[in-house]
């Protein structure tokens, strides 16, 4: 990250415009610059004044550094976690691929949340409309994620692969498919919940307007719409009911993908821990995020144009509500897993006994 936010500086070199476009340069500047430790003109000069400038664009290098040190905070005991429990070996490798990817996104949204009020207290005017902008402070920056986390987790692998050779035969727990089942559909229940109940126009709008707040936490609507709608949509009020029903296919495959993810999840685990069902909830989340965020850039024709504005426009969006209901998922799935694997066990031990008699 630290990387991608220091070439910024590439897009201001002559000759730029006329290579890329001037459409694609102001594009890539707006995924480099949340992480680049060149502030802004609006920081550079601070609100107050040239002279404040320099308190500002301190107070802005701070942000940035608590930024890049949350990334490595976060990501690093999530991939651990990860790793441990679902290493990637032999028949692994991809799911394990997947999952860091999606932390990495998981763990760079969670960076820029916690540096945000730094980040907002250098424009010189943190105290007007605090949640507004901390809302928007958190979905900035998160495109170029998309990209690096995948070029860290490729290395995390590697790495993981090259210390898990020689390794002994792994544990692996032996879980009953319909105790999976029922476990995916009860996770999967809840994902539903912020897709189509709490994402539904209405209730959205009720979310949005139905908590005000006073002072420094006015206005809390747009933040609490972030982390808590996966996705918006509304009836097909007169457009026609095909159109309607493609586009509700990417919140279909949203769903396809949480509840494939989690049947698959448990027998993948070295050991099937809530702590580790709660994190494979989360990455099976953000996986169906972007997996219907490029189906809809498929279906509106841009993607192999390769339109760069229109690619980029919702692509890496909605991992905090992914993090809020994959966290509630993962527990609600680990805990009906445990039941219906007691279950079975008590029915097993129940026939057993039963054959004994009768014999």
């Amino acid at each position: 990250m630290w990387w991608a936010g220091a070439s910024a500086h590439a897009l201001q070199l002559p000759g730029t415009n006329g290579v890329l476009g001037g459409r694609a340069v102001a594009e890539f500047e707006r995924w480099l610059i949340p992480w680049s430790y060149d502030p802004p003109a609006s920081v550079q000069s601070g609100a107050l004044g040239n002279a404040a400038g320099t308190d500002y664009s301190a107070l802005y290098a701070t942000a940035l550094q608590i930024r890049f040190g949350a990334v490595f905070a976060f990501f690093v005991p999530g991939a651990l976690l990860l790793v441990r429990r679902l290493p990637p070996v032999r028949g692994r490798t991809t799911a394990a691929l997947l999952a860091l990817w999606a932390w990495g996104l998981v763990a760079g949204t969670l960076a820029v949340t916690v540096s945000a009020p730094w980040l907002i207290a250098s424009q010189g005017h943190g105290s007007y409309r605090f949640l507004p902008q901390l809302a928007s402070a958190i979905s900035s920056g998160r495109q170029i994620l998309v990209v690096t986390a995948l070029v860290a987790v490729a290395g995390t692998v590697l790495a993981a692969r090259v210390t898990a050779k020689g390794a002994g035969p792994l544990p692996q727990e032996d879980v009953p498919a319909r105790a999976a089942r029922l476990a995916a559909t009860a996770g999967t229940v809840v994902i539903a919940l912020s897709l189509v109940v709490l994402s539904y126009q209405s209730v959205a709008a009720a979310i949005q307007t139905g908590f005000t707040g006073s002072g420094l936490f006015a206005e809390p609507g747009d933040l609490l719409r972030q982390w808590l709608l996966l996705g918006a949509w509304a009836g097909p009020a007169g457009a026609p009911l095909g159109d309607w029903l493609l586009y509700r296919a990417a919140d279909a495959l949203l769903l396809v993908v949480v509840w494939w993810s989690l049947r698959k999840l448990p027998g993948l685990l070295t050991r099937a821990t809530v702590p580790a069902m709660a994190a494979g909830a989360v990455c099976a989340t953000v996986l169906g995020l972007l997996a219907s965020q490029l189906l809809r850039v498929v279906m509106d024709g841009t993607g192999l144009r390769w339109d760069l504005m229109h690619l980029s426009a919702g692509l890496g969006g909605g991992v905090p509500a992914a993090l809020t209901f994959g966290l509630f998922a993962g527990v609600v799935a680990a805990v009906m897993l445990r039941a219906a694997m007691g279950r079975a066990a008590d029915a097993d031990a129940t026939a057993s006994v039963e054959g004994h008699v009768g014999a």
